[in-house]
């Protein structure tokens, strides 16, 4: 049986308002993670549980408080404006929020109605536990259930409600809360709560935002390293855990470009996949300035403080650089990839993207030597792989195939099982479950979904649940 810690209850009020989820009224599980929850000691939860009609023993529901830059507009208050933290469940790996979204209206919903629909919802727990299986620092999906209400969006569709997993919900956004209130006193409480949830050997505030810092670092470049475009990259969507959260309009890359956007409420492509890196670093920026007033306290002076923060943040290009060409090394089957191997892999990339080369496909290809079929410049294709050769190790292959998924949660196929099940049928859902766990292992009869969409299949535009 689970046990409930819920240390961020034990924050002071102004951090969240207690709110129990709304019931609905017919909840049926569409998609359940059962290892998850064995692993997490909720495998006796069912659908009242998941849908919020039942709260489980020792859990404090709530809803948190939260800012947050949204396309580099600031609002002040954001909040869970359709989430419930359920609480947080101790394990042996760790502790874990249980978070469910789409169980009603809270004070922040800002005149929303609290709910999600079916679509969002199937979409974040496939494209999140295929994230966790490709080795990507993710929340979780735990289930996903309809709940037998009806959700007003262009459209009425069904609602539904998802069941999260994290490390921890706590964002960028959180910080700026507290600090455009002048709560000084807040933001050094979140700091500790922060170190000693995720980042214990943490010294001094600099050494707590170093080890933010680097967390986002690692969690980029394996965005980049998959084609993934998280699509709405606000501050309020960038856990400090450097956890990937909120999976809304995200999308995967077909054809490769490096201009790649999807999502439909990016009307200039500020969250664009080449743009990813540097929205980060711009969102650390943003965390940095909260954490003036507690390095100040440390090191004697404003000034002083500014300096050494701003000395931390530097450091995240090369810090991502570092993480870019050790994901992208390891794609390539390169030992050891240092400086050096940047512009093979860039070469490459201005191939792809010169060609519109499959991203997925191309890199794959390159474990089974299918690569030169996804390009149309082959001549060109081969003068690279010649240098390739020379800097790709001899028992590379094993590694690559573990480095490069045979099949990702692409757009068209995530769109046809969230149109069958609007239709009542979830196969196509399930069947993309149970392929998107096993990512870099693709049996012949599901190779189907490895295939790219057809003109008339592509997916250009993504969308929020809200």
């Amino acid at each position: 049986m689970a046990e409930f810690d819920n240390s961020y209850a034990r924050l002071p009020e102004r951090f969240y308002t207690r709110i129990a989820p709304e019931p609905v009224p017919a909840p049926e599980i569409v998609l359940r993670n059962d290892a998850l929850a064995a692993s997490l000691g909720v495998a006796d939860w069912g659908a009242e549980v998941f849908a919020g009609n039942a709260v489980p023993g020792g859990a404090t529901p709530l809803a948190q408080a939260y800012a947050g830059h949204q396309f580099g507009g600031w609002s002040p208050q954001l909040g869970d404006g359709r989430a419930v933290l359920l609480g947080e469940v101790a394990t042996e790996a760790g502790r874990f929020d249980i978070h469910l979204k789409g169980a009603g209206p809270t004070p922040y919903s800002r005149g929303g109605d609290g709910r999600a629909w079916i679509g969002p919802v199937l979409r974040e727990f496939l494209v999140s536990e295929f994230m966790h299986a490709a080795g990507v620092p993710t929340t979780r999906a735990l289930a996903a259930v309809r709940t037998g209400m009806t959700v007003r969006r262009e459209r009425d569709y069904p609602g539904a409600v998802l069941t999260r997993v994290a490390a921890s919900h706590i964002r960028v956004g959180t910080f700026q809360y507290f600090t455009a209130r002048g709560d000084t006193e807040a933001v050094e409480i979140l700091a500790d709560h922060v170190r000693a949830r995720h980042f214990p050997e943490a010294e001094g505030v600099c050494g707590l935002y170093r080890a933010m810092i680097a967390a986002q670092a690692r969690l980029i470049a394996r965005w980049m390293g998959l084609g993934f475009v998280h699509g709405v990259m606000n501050t309020d969507n960038m856990a400090v855990s450097g956890e990937t959260i909120d999976y809304g309009p995200c999308a995967f890359i077909d054809g490769y470009s490096p201009a790649a956007c999807y999502s439909s409420i990016d009307r200039f492509g500020r969250y664009a996949y080449e743009q990813q890196p540097t929205i980060a670093h711009w969102n650390l920026a943003q965390l940095g300035s909260c954490l003036v007033p507690l390095a100040e306290r440390e090191l004697g002076s404003e000034a002083a403080a500014v300096a050494a923060l701003t000395q931390e943040l530097e450091a995240f290009p090369d810090l991502y650089q570092a993480q870019w060409i050790a994901v992208f090394g390891a794609k390539l089957g390169i030992a050891e990839p240092g400086h050096e191997d940047v512009a093979l892999v860039q070469d490459l990339l201005g191939l792809m993207a010169r060609d519109g080369a499959d991203f997925t496909n191309t890199f794959r290809g390159l474990v089974d030597g299918s690569a030169r079929d996804w390009m149309l410049d082959r001549e060109a294709f081969d003068a690279w792989q010649a240098r390739w050769e020379r800097r790709r190790s001899a028992e590379a292959a094993a590694a690559m195939a573990q480095a490069n998924p045979a099949v990702i949660p692409r757009n068209h196929r995530i769109e046809e099982a969230i149109a069958a099940s609007l239709e009542g049928d979830d196969g196509k859902a399930r069947r993309l479950a149970r392929v998107l766990l096993r990512p870099f292992d693709l049996a012949g009869d599901d190779r189907d979904l490895a295939v790219p969409p057809r003109e008339e299949e592509r997916v250009t535009r993504t969308f929020c649940g809200t």
